[in-house]
């Protein structure tokens, strides 16, 4: 039987990898204070690199860190040390798309396996091929790719060069992702991973016998954010990127919080288990799948380059907030011997609030806050934000790890 598919999800922070690896992934990528294109993002220290790869591994989870900027000479001066801690620590591969620094990695940590991150525009197999006989054992395709493209690339690459595609997440306007808006208007390198997504913002143009007079750039009716594209979502089509070859599902996200990962892992993770227990079961369960992929944040669903080149129906003109359904509470730490629910808080609630809790299986319970207290056993009507550890409960089963969250408007 051919080796199932990978389900990969991004951890921004040691929390997340360790909601991500319980919710379901099959492996996890990672970025370290260096080299990686999401310089905001919480990332990882060296310590804490170590413990999520441990982690990680103990449940048999795999961990790819990211070195994907396109590095200038200044990059360069620490690369070889970093490589160097890098193979130390463990990690399953690091995803790299400069061909420097993939030279200096090769040279200086040969055990480590090397991915090619999107960033290098792997568009073609010739692409593929090359990073192959340079001794890359996995390509992250292009977002411009159709499943097409994706299946006539695996009929000619080696059978031991995976293929890794997005299916999950925010896109970006620029052609995979080689932005410079960032940059110029902000001075923040989206190249790199500093980037401020001016894709979202709203913009105006104006005459230049007129200044200070500013128009609004109009698509119809339909309003000004004419770079703001919706989000990737493919869980609607997982059989057929698994007939056109692909190894690794990766979900888009390394800002994202533990409720977002643990909704989208969940429930790829369900639509893969169905498939591969028969297509039958997959088919008939979709209506569930797109039902509760929308629990979590997103910006409207659109399924990108993989059935041709999208149309204006992929961008929203009209604003460039998300579709918010449920609030992050918190995750559970533990509980204790009378019930009570002791998590790090992350949004506030109240007694009386009725709230969710996520289990990794896909159930939610839902249960009432009836006790809210701070560290000391003080009771509390209400839990102070941001980011306070407090008890509630009784717990209704609760375990570490689960996520809590509450939907929009109750």
């Amino acid at each position: 039987m051919k080796k199932k598919v990978e389900l990969l999800l991004p951890a921004s922070s040691l929390p997340v990898l360790k909601t991500a690896v319980r919710y379901g992934a099959d492996a996890v990528y990672l970025g370290g204070n260096f080299y990686g294109l999401r310089a905001k993002a919480e990332n990882f220290t060296h310590d804490e690199m170590a413990e999520g790869i441990a982690f990680a591994h103990r449940c048999g989870v795999k961990v790819y860190v990211t070195a994907n900027i396109l590095a200038h000479n200044a990059d360069l001066v620490g690369a070889e040390d970093y490589f160097r801690e890098l193979s130390e620590l463990g990690p399953d591969a690091v995803l790299i798309s400069d061909p420097g620094l993939f030279t200096i990695a090769r040279r200086v940590a040969p055990n480590l396996d090397i991915h090619i991150s999107t960033q290098a525009n792997n568009t073609n197999y010739g692409t593929f091929n090359f990073w192959h006989e340079l001794g890359a054992k996995r390509v992250v395709t292009a977002r411009e790719l159709s499943i097409e493209e994706i299946a006539d690339i695996r009929r000619h690459i080696p059978a031991d060069l995976e293929i890794e595609t997005f299916v999950h997440g925010s896109m970006c306007i620029s052609y995979s992702g080689r932005c410079l808006l960032s940059n110029y208007f902000t001075g923040r390198d989206a190249n790199h991973g500093e980037c401020t997504h001016p894709c979202r913002w709203k913009y105006y143009i104006s005459e230049e016998t007129r200044p200070g007079e500013f128009l609004p750039i109009e698509e119809n009716e339909r309003g000004t954010y004419i770079f703001n594209s919706k989000d990737l979502c493919m869980i609607d089509h997982l059989p057929e990127l698994i007939d056109a070859g692909v190894d690794s599902l990766k979900v888009e996200g390394r800002m994202k919080n533990a409720l977002y990962v643990a909704t989208v892992a969940r429930t790829y993770r369900k639509a893969l288990d169905d498939f591969y227990e028969s297509r039958e079961k997959y088919e008939a369960n979709r209506e569930v799948y797109r039902k509760t992929i929308e629990e979590c944040t997103f910006r409207q669903f659109t399924t990108g380059f993989f059935f041709g080149k999208p149309t204006h129906e992929s961008q929203i003109y009209d604003s460039n907030t998300y579709i918010k359904k449920y609030t992050y509470l918190g995750t559970v730490l533990d509980t204790d011997r009378d019930g009570l629910i002791h998590i790090t808080q992350k949004n506030k609630f109240s007694v009386g609030d009725t709230i969710e809790i996520m289990k990794p299986d896909g159930k939610n319970v839902i249960v009432e806050v009836t006790r809210l207290l701070d560290e000391d056993g003080n009771e509390m009507t209400s839990a102070p934000h941001p980011k306070q550890d407090i008890y509630i409960g009784p717990g209704a089963g609760a375990e570490a790890g689960d996520i809590l969250r509450m939907k929009e408007g109750t």
